[in-house]
This record gives C-alpha cells, structure tokens and sequence, in this order.
C-alpha cells in the first residue's frame, strides 16, 4: 500500500505556528477511520472491510500516532469523534472520494475497482428496481459487491439511518428526521386477482366492491397497510380477510394460488403479461404511493453508491 503524505496547517489544528506539517500514513488508514465513523463501531467497521477487529484498532491507533492526536472517544457502548476528529473527517471523505472518482473515471480501472455497496429496499421496489439496475451496475464494475437488504419500509428507514445501508428504496410515510427522501416515482394501488376471476375483465374496481369477494390483505405491522387505513377510513368493508401476511410479494403468491384478491402497489406486479395473474385499477378512491430513494442527511454516498444511484435515476420506469 502506498504512502500518502498529508500537509497539516499548524496554526489551523494544533494551536501553534510554524510552517506545514507532512505527515505520512497509509490509504488502509484513513479507509478503517472512514468505516468506524460510518458504523459508529469498531465491530462493524472491521466487518464493513473485512478485517479483523484487532487490524481494524492498530490501524486507527497508527493513524493517531502519525497525526499525534486522538481521533475517537471509545467507551464500552458507544464510539464517537473527538472534535480534532470531526474537523479530520471532511478532509478523508473529500480525499477517498476524489480517489475513488479519479479511478472509476478510467474504463480499464473501473472493471477492477473492489467494495462494497448496501442498499436497504422494500421488496416491491427490489423487485421492480433492483435486477436491471444490478445487472447494469455489474457490467460496469464486476468486482464491486452489492447486498440488496429487502424488509419492510421502518427497517429500511433504520439501516439507512444507523449507516448499515449506503441508501435505501422505499416510499414515503413516517420517516425519521436523520432521513431525507427524493421521489423517483408515483404510483397507484391496482387489484391483484387471476384471469378467471369474475373483476379480472372490469376497467375499474371500487375498494368496496373487491372487499366484498375473498380478499388478502397486509397485517398490521407493515408500512403499507398504514398507508392504505390512512386513505380507506371512509369505507366500509362488510367481511373480513381470508388472510394477512407482511409483505406485498406473499399476496401476489396466495393470489396467484386461488386464496383471492389482494390490493397492491401496481410495481409489485409482473412487468410483463402474466399466464395466471391480471391487474385492475382501483378507484373510490384512487389511492397512491410516492416511492423513491432515502438518504441520511448530510452524508455523502461514496462514489460506487453515487454510481447505483445513477444508474437508478436513469431507469427507464414503466407505467405505475
């Protein structure tokens, strides 16, 4: 690993005058110094590249000895910087990132470039965006390892929130100040039933009247289901349903099994004409869902996941 050379301003961080301080360390260094800020522990940043906790800790202690200050305050619960730390941080990230820009700018280098990239996704939307964004992003960078953590839209919200996802997919509801949401696409709500049901030939369905044949619905606990008894309050709905699961894509699966109907976001539903299953607008009222990307305020997405993010943005969304 290559030696970098640093050019620290005396009267600007260590209270004294003189002339520039050059101090040499390692990229390996300020990687692991970037990673404990971003999971906020030792543990987790040796998990995030790879190595062990112990390697994780000389390297920290190498950096500190080289710069001759103390970079983390380190309790048995918590890791947080030292404000020589926080004045420290902007100057890596800006530093990694430049690097990291520089590289992935060069074709022959960006097939080569290594790590990784989290993104937290509700499974309708990993399952509409996900494999043809993937797909692209590993033809540009074959070696960068995505993990795809597809659970309900609060767990989202939080690994986005704790640094565990680089940024997340979702749509918007209750979200925690720390998160900031970008809309990427709205859509409605559509009744999900099989082609030899007796509302698969309709134009339109009212919520009412698909309550009133065998329906599935979501329980309680999910993201959606807040949603649609926030815009449903005023129906009425005569029977209950056959049947609760948490996710959208279970519905679908015990539509397409004969269980019944379900109302789902329309990108839960095959993008291509389906042998089984047939989608019908759902009207009075005609409910929506604004879906899009979530970010932690005020962090910068390192270049790999300003690149998914990219290629996001540039999707070309079919009709919701």
């Amino acid at each position: 690993m290559a030696t970098l050379r640093l050019a620290y301003d005396n009267a600007r961080h260590f209270d004294h005058i003189g002339p520039p301080v050059i101090i040499n360390f390692d990229l390996n260094d300020l990687q692991a110094f970037r990673a404990v800020v971003d999971k906020g522990s030792f543990r987790g940043a040796a998990e995030a590249i790879r190595i062990s906790q112990p390697a994780l800790s000389r390297r920290i202690e190498k950096l500190e000895t080289a710069l001759d200050v103390k970079l983390f305050e380190r309790t048995t619960r918590r890791v947080s910087l030292t404000m020589v730390g926080r004045t420290f941080l902007p100057q890596v990230e800006r530093m990694l990132d430049d690097l990291d820009v520089a590289l992935m700018g060069i074709s022959n280098v960006a097939s080569t470039r290594m790590g990784n990239v989290t993104v937290a996704c509700v499974p309708s939307t990993a399952y509409y965006f996900m494999p043809h964004v993937i797909s692209e992003f590993r033809k540009l960078y074959p070696k960068i390892r995505l993990r795809v953590l597809d659970t309900s839209a609060g767990e989202v919200c939080s690994a986005v929130e704790s640094g565990e996802a680089d940024f997340g997919l979702s749509f918007s509801g209750s979200l925690a100040e720390e998160v900031e949401f970008e809309l990427l696409l709205q859509e409605r709500y559509v009744l999900a039933c099989r082609r030899d049901h007796p509302l698969a030939q309709r134009d339109s369905v009212s919520w009412a009247e698909a309550c009133e044949h065998d329906y599935i619905t979501l329980d309680k606990t999910s993201g959606n289901r807040l949603l649609l008894d926030q815009a449903l309050r005023g129906i009425r709905v005569k029977k209950p349903s056959v049947c609760e699961t948490h996710h959208v894509t279970t519905m679908i699966g015990l539509v397409e099994a004969g269980l019944g109907v379900a109302m789902v976001p329309s990108i839960a539903m095959p993008a291509l004409e389906h042998t089984v299953l047939v989608s019908v607008p759902l009207v009075e009222p005609q409910v929506m869902r604004n879906v899009g990307l979530i970010k932690r305020r005020g962090r910068t997405l390192p270049p790999a996941a300003l690149e998914l993010e990219r290629l996001l943005r540039e999707m070309p969304f079919r009709s919701a």
